[in-house]
């Protein structure tokens, strides 16, 4: 089956420009031409939120390319590592630098000089996207062709998407649930706006009235700036639905959202979701939301989850907590730290152990409890961070925006754009929930708290503040 459904219509914001039928399948099967003539490997793309990555993505997916999406913001230090690690084709939209040995400059790419060090790749490799942000070793996730198209199609099914659905680039190409928004509407024929400038920017919200948005993807994060800048969706007539991922959205949000989205008579989807599942695994029907504030739904058609115990043995029996498993057609094929891994099957066998805390209930919907490895110990006590987050929100101090980090035997939560009186308290707060000296939870003031381009929290960038 083909990414792209009959209808399908790209939208390029800037200058207006309208792709569709035969002019935009001409224009990917030229970006599938170029890439043909280049040297045999996959190739990495420094994606942006533009029509040209847009179409070298559906260039190489159509064309059977293996396709690397990087962050178009990374240096030319951070990607010689990669090349040397990977050795693709080509880096497309490189740096306007000096390439690393073995490549030269050709148009705007680094391409490689010799087929003896290629890598090569297996026939069912789709997409290669990064397990985290641009600092250390991060690690590919494969994902198949198959892969990508089953969940693009669950989760069009999950959303209702049809030929009448505008989406705007409300978050990166190389980021898996901006990957997903384009994926999911394009197959099912509808319209993807693309839209640098991201949701504080003005040309963005111009470009939903204009073009007539029917949907908003966001991550926790972007919901408590929209909550800060008094979002309405009555402002929007066609902008009827709201979906977020990426992380744990409040409860507070959840019931804001919820009850914005129906006074318009629109709708708030909550899913789950990793990169490692291309990417989403459950979708929370908008009409159970009010009744299961807390659950990220059952999952997407095709998947099942299961909760493993701590002796390995697994279960589907409600109420039961232990590490989220996850089976579906929609699984990677497995991890490369080095182009070698490249050549791999699939090594997964379609079950994708999330890291993840939960448990389902009577109904198979899922509850995640956090991180298994988003632990600290406070005085030798083991606590959950995403817990003392929310502990923090909930003191009623005025702190919604909080990241925590294990420090030695405490934690340390960096409060955004809080007094230090206001920390002190919240300090405090949290030492007489926990019974514990409030010298174990060190909240600090902080201006704003990093993110990666996704919009997810930068924690390694805290940690190396502590």
């Amino acid at each position: 089956m083909k990414l792209l459904g009959e209808g399908a219509r790209l939208i390029d914001a800037i200058t207006g420009r309208a792709l569709e039928g035969t002019e935009l399948t001409g224009e990917i099967a030229r970006e599938a031409d170029a890439l043909a003539a280049l040297p045999p490997g996959a190739v990495f793309l420094r994606a942006g939120l533009d029509l040209p990555s847009v179409l070298r993505y559906l260039g190489a997916f159509s064309s059977g390319r293996a396709v690397a999406l990087l962050d178009s913001a990374l240096g030319a230090e951070t990607l010689t590592r990669l090349l040397d690690r990977f050795r693709p084709a080509a880096l497309l939209c490189a740096p306007g630098e000096e390439p690393p040995f073995g490549y030269v400059v050709k148009d705007d790419h680094w391409v490689r000089t010799d087929d003896d060090t290629a890598a090569p790749v297996h026939p069912d490799l789709a997409v290669l996207l990064f397990t985290s942000g641009s600092t250390g070793t991060p690690r590919l996730v494969r994902l198949s062709r198959t892969a990508m198209l089953s969940n693009a199609r669950a989760i069009a099914d999950a959303l209702c998407l049809g030929p009448d659905d505008v989406a705007p680039t409300s978050l990166p190409l190389h980021y898996s649930y901006g990957l997903s928004v384009l994926n999911s509407h394009l197959i099912r024929g509808a319209t993807v706006v693309v839209e640098p400038s991201g949701l504080l920017g003005r040309g963005f919200w111009d470009a939903v009235d204009e073009y007539g948005c029917t949907s908003l993807a966001a991550v926790p994060h972007h919901y408590e700036l929209l909550r800060g800048l008094n979002f309405e969706p009555a402002r929007y007539p066609r902008l009827r639905t709201l979906t977020q991922a990426g992380g744990k959205l409040r409860a507070e949000l959840i019931t804001e959202f919820t009850r914005k989205m129906h006074g318009v008579g629109g709708r708030l989807y909550v899913m789950y979701g990793q990169t490692e599942a291309s990417p989403r695994m459950s979708t929370m029907p908008a009409e159970r939301l009010a009744e299961k504030p807390d659950s990220v739904g059952p999952a997407l058609p095709g998947g099942k989850f299961s909760i493993r115990h701590n002796d390995g043995s697994e279960t589907t029996h409600p109420k039961i907590t232990g590490e989220v498993v996850y089976r579906g057609p929609n699984v990677m094929m497995g991890y490369a730290e080095h182009g070698a891994q490249l050549a791999l099957g699939d090594e997964a066998g379609g079950v994708l152990s999330t890291g993840d805390l939960g448990y389902l209930d009577e109904e198979g919907f899922l509850f995640v409890a956090g991180r298994l490895n988003r632990m600290g110990s406070v005085f030798g006590n083991r606590m959950s961070l995403d817990d003392l987050e929310q502990a923090v929100r909930a003191t009623g101090l005025g702190i919604d925006v909080v990241a925590a980090v294990p420090a030695d035997d405490k934690v340390v939560l960096f409060a955004e754009g809080a007094a230090k009186g206001v920390c002190k308290l919240a300090s405090n707060a949290l030492a007489d929930r926990l019974h514990l000296h409030s010298s174990g939870f060190d909240v600090r003031p902080i201006a704003s708290i990093p993110l990666l381009t996704s919009g997810k929290i930068d924690y390694q960038q805290l940690t190396e503040q502590v």
